[in-house]
């Protein structure tokens, strides 16, 4: 499912239970949002994932929301970097911030 930065700002009190920026290829990141339990990719009006340079430039467009948790996501391609056969591996998380309860 995806929402828009518009969807975002027109809803009434959103919270955003997680916010989980994908490290990608290429020096790219996304954003994945947890909200009512449901997970939400962060996208343009076109419905193509918003892409940024930075995760402090995600950080910085969604910081007038309430968000309980931030996390970095990097999922690691160790495997076939040194010739192995991919495997499912968890991603590495960093947390970089979380309400206090």
């Amino acid at each position: 499912m995806r929402i828009t930065l518009d969807e975002l700002r027109a809803s009434t009190g959103p919270v955003i239970d997680l916010l989980e920026i994908i490290s990608l290829e290429g020096q790219h990141y996304m954003a994945r949002l947890t909200m009512d339990g449901e997970v939400r990719l962060l996208s343009s009006r076109n419905g193509e994932t918003s892409l940024y340079r930075s995760a402090w430039q995600i950080q910085d467009t969604l910081a007038s929301f309430r968000i309980r948790e931030t996390q970095v996501v990097h999922p690691s391609a160790y495997h076939e970097m040194v010739g192995m056969e991919p495997a499912d591996i968890e991603p590495m998380r960093i947390r970089v911030q979380r309400e206090k309860s």
